[in-house]
């Protein structure tokens, strides 16, 4: 396989510039003559009085004049194999009004109470001084649309790739019917209809719907929101809903909803109206305990209850309160995180402990200008800072931590200026989750600080897996954390433990595993895990293998008193069977013997008698087919001769195919039973190449009786293959027969297999075809494949594969395998392959480089690529390989 060139990148430095400034962007190739090209979203960037795109030697520079906010974006150099990313960011002139700026706040970062799950509306201005009413966070503003779509280019310039919302261009059409517009009343119901149709697609398409230009409304269901979908076969339509329950004010703004299908891709934008209903002076719980974020300062992840501490809040409510903490208090604990969730609590711990100290509004104290905030929050391992105003500025005050006074250390710092008195805490810690109090004389300020532990990552992702029905399955991951919860998730269902034990769940350590006992065809599906901080997606697929036959029942020609044995070999040791006669179902007796042993069925006649003759029949039980053989009853007649009958060999009643060959199957017994006359009785001689054949006591045996004779090759083999003669002689004469005898046998194995060319999540095979067919056609292969590190070999196709080239998919991206292959005749499957060199599906932005001596290559993953975890790739050379 060719590989593309490669060349080494100075990465660009990102930058942040003002609105109307220059901005320049320099990178360095390896080698001078290189050919770079430059993009934007994915599109090239072309000279022009806006970009100026310069190259001297190996340093290449990007020019943008007079940028804009709509200049904020991810850009893209790209040299041979390599490619580099690097953004732009914009901000604003720093003479700009401040208002503008407070306008702007809300679009970077949409609070987590603007969207329909929340309860509440936003809460109030920090400044309560100014007297202005607190507004719903807006809208995200909406670009200029073409067709119906409104591509968001750099919006989420902050987020890591992986979290950001397809923004394709390649718009296809996808939608048959899009979502419009609408206007509510506070406290109606909408609903918002998407339809796709199906005929074209391969598979089921995948919705998203979207508030503003990120947030993902799939887990904000419940109370408030509910997406819904359906199929109608007849028309082929899928038809997805977006139910809006009760809306509040601040679910009013602009919306996305984004439907894709392998490598089509549709997207529309619509809005919603919410009309203001008459408002009341009210609390809502809800939004009191419902945690803000900021751009990360000290106070950084502080719970937000201006809603309960300014008057001049005004709250629209269309429905009667709901008393949260009334409905925890008398559930069981188990039924808490449920509750939690359907009234969208996100701090269920600080919830129960704040509303058990939560306090009346108190008056306007003496001794305090400004007391302590209700409560803080804060990451393990980051600093906060406390903040009170006393009315006299040489007023003493003590810090005290769950009644206990807090002495001066290097982690707890006290500080005075003027009338303000803080308390920092450095490097937090779970033991620092406690109730604070700051007193002055004998007033005091109480407040509570919440210490948010790390969310739990999950660090090795599931693996898809097919097996067959019945077989066990386990899916097993690997989390950040020891005694991580975990939720198991089967087509978006959880799923639990129930009386049947289908499904059993495994921990050891941060080793989490899914077990499903006997899988059968409707444990297809998807399965997720999830954490506080991730989850990992794996497909399984159960299939029902097809009864395959390995051996049929052949016909026989038997004489009188000799064995009749049918004989067959299918491919589940554990399938039944019966066996006809004409018809007629065989019943075992002193001469009928019926057996099973793994996957060998049968049926053996003795002492065989006229009325044996007939057809034979074995039915596999559950399978609708059949093996059928006929039994021919051999009955010998010889006419009275006067002595010195010349011999005479009788061969046109043996068992031969239309081409006079005997075909016998490598590792069966070969038996010729000859009749031949004469008088006297003549001699036997058998030969083949003409050299006379004897019973040495080995495989091969030579036998005369009246009126026959025999030859017995035990375990037929390849080399017994040839021309048998037999020669008979007597002193009236002699008499000669040629009989040609074939051995088939299962094939050779096939070459190691060479693989071709690997993808992200594929592979192209290729094998040459075996040496030697065993005697008759190949009729394809099967393929298996494993992990480089495992033993254990998964079959790709159950079904013969005839050609010599195969792709392979569902590979997890990273991994090393290795593949190898079987082929299959009609007498059966041949002794698996050599496997192949390990290989690993690509991985994209990463560099390899495989030192001398070294069993694995090293990798080193650009700054764009956002996987931690290690790759095996198959050996090259000893050089940087770039794959793009």
């Amino acid at each position: 396989m060719s590989e593309p060139a490669q060349t080494s990148l100075k990465k660009p430095k990102c930058q942040t510039a003002e609105v109307g400034a220059t901005v320049v962007f320099e990178a360095e190739t390896e080698k001078a003559d290189a050919r770079v090209r430059w993009q934007r979203d994915a599109k090239d960037i072309t000279a022009s009085d806006k970009y100026v795109i310069s190259a001297e030697g190996n340093k290449h520079s990007l020019t943008i004049n007079n940028v804009a906010p709509e200049d904020a974006a991810g850009y893209v150099i790209i040299a041979g194999a390599s490619k580099v990313k690097f953004e732009l960011k914009i901000t604003e002139a720093e003479g700009k009004a401040p208002a503008k700026t407070a306008a702007k706040a809300p679009a970077k970062e949409t609070p987590s109470d603007a969207v329909p799950p929340a309860d509440a509306p936003p809460a109030a201005p920090a400044d309560a001084s100014s007297g202005a009413p607190a507004e719903a966070p807006a809208a995200p503003a909406q670009t200029s649309e073409t067709n119906g779509h409104a591509p968001d280019n750099g919006a989420h310039d902050g987020l890591p790739e992986s979290h950001q919302p397809d923004t394709r261009q390649d718009l296809t059409g996808l939608f048959t019917e899009k979502p419009q517009s609408g206007e509510v009343n506070v406290g109606g119901n909408i609903t918002f209809v998407a339809k796709v149709c199906g005929e074209s697609l391969l598979k089921k398409p995948t919705i998203r719907w979207f508030k503003g230009k990120w947030m993902d409304l799939a887990s904000k269901s419940g109370k408030h929101l509910q997406l819904k979908e359906h199929y109608d076969r007849n028309t082929k339509i899928y038809t997805f809903e977006m139910h809006i329950i009760a809306a509040k004010a601040n679910f009013a703004g602009g919306y996305r909803c984004e439907v894709s299908s392998r490598d089509k891709f549709d997207s529309c934008n619509f809005e919603l109206t919410v009309r203001e209903a008459q408002t009341v002076e009210g609390l809502d719980i809800r939004t009191a305990f419902r945690r803000t974020s900021t751009d990360g300062g000290e106070d950084s992840g502080e719970l937000d209850f201006s809603a309960l501490l300014k008057k001049s809040m005004v709250q629209v409510s269309t429905e009667p309160d709901v008393d949260v903490w009334e409905i925890l208090h008398n559930a069981p604990p188990s039924e808490y995180e449920k509750i939690a969730f359907q009234y969208g609590i996100t701090d269920l711990r600080g919830m129960l402990k704040r509303l058990k100290k939560m306090k009346k509004e108190e008056k306007k104290s003496a001794a305090f200008l400004k007391k302590l905030d209700p409560a803080y929050q804060v990451e393990k391992g980051h600093k906060i800072k406390m903040q009170i105003e006393v009315a006299n500025p040489d007023a003493e005050v003590k810090w005290l931590k769950n009644g206990q006074e807090i002495q001066p250390t290097g982690r707890y710092i006290f500080e005075s200026i003027g009338n303000k008195r803080f308390l920092t805490i450095n490097n937090c810690s779970l033991a620092d989750d406690a109730a604070y109090t700051c007193m002055v004389g004998d007033e005091k300020s109480f407040t509570e600080l919440f210490v948010k532990e790390p969310p739990v990552l999950i660090v090795r992702n599931l693996e898809d897996q097919m097996v067959m029905k019945g077989e066990r399955v386990e899916f097993e991951c690997e989390v950040s954390e020891e005694g991580a919860q975990v939720k198991w998730e089967k087509d978006g269902v959880e799923l639990t433990r129930d009386e049947s034990f289908k499904y059993r769940f495994k921990k050891d350590g941060c080793k989490h595993v899914l077990i499903i006992n006997e899988a059968t065809k409707e444990d297809s599906g998807h399965y997720r895990v999830k954490t506080n901080g991730g989850q990992s997606l794996a497909e399984l697929l159960v299939q029902e293998k097809d009864l395959e036959v390995y051996q049929s029942i052949a016909d026989l020609t038997v004489k009188a008193k000799d064995q009749a044995m049918f004989k067959c070999e299918v491919s589940d040791e554990n399938v039944k069977g019966v066996w006809y006669k004409n018809g007629v179902e065989v019943k075992a007796d002193a001469r009928t013997h019926i057996t099973h042993i793994g996957r060998i069925h049968k049926l053996t006649i003795d002492d065989v008698r006229p009325e044996d003759e007939g057809d034979y029949t074995f039915v596999p039980e559950g399978y609708a087919f059949n093996l059928s053989a006929k039994l021919n009853f051999l009955e010998v007649k010889i006419d009275y001769v006067p002595r010195q009958d010349p011999p005479k060999i009788h061969l046109d009643c043996m068992g031969k195919t239309a081409d006079s060959t005997i075909l016998v199957v490598a590792g069966n017994k070969l038996r010729l039973d000859v009749p031949i006359t004469g008088d006297p009785a003549p001699t036997v001689v058998w030969t083949k190449a003409e050299k006379v054949v004897t019973d040495s006591g080995g495989r091969v045996h030579v036998e005369s009786t009246k009126g026959h004779c025999i030859f017995t090759i035990e375990g037929a083999e390849r080399q017994d293959e040839g021309v048998y003669s037999v020669i008979v002689r007597n002193p009236a004469g002699e008499d000669t027969a040629d009989i040609n005898v074939k051995v088939v046998d299962v094939p050779d194995p096939p070459q190691a297999p060479r693989i071709l060319s690997v993808g992200e999540d594929s592979c192209v095979v290729q094998w040459d075809p075996p040496l030697f067919d065993g005697g008759q056609p190949v009729l394809g292969y099967v393929l298996e494949r494993k992990k480089k590190k495992s033993y254990r070999w998964m079959r790709l196709n159950f079904d013969p594969y005839k050609e010599t080239t195969y792709e392979a998919k569902r590979m997890i991206e990273g991994m090393a395998y290795e593949m190898r292959v079987y082929a299959v005749n009609a007498i059966g499957m041949s002794r698996p392959s050599a496997a192949s060199e390990p290989f690993v599906p690509v991985v994209r932005d990463a560099a390899l480089f495989w030192p001398p001596g070294a069993t694995q290559p090293h990798v080193i993953m650009s700054p764009s690529c956002h996987s931690d975890q290690p790759v095996v790739c198959q050996r090259r050379s000893h050089e940087w390989l770039f794959i793009v």
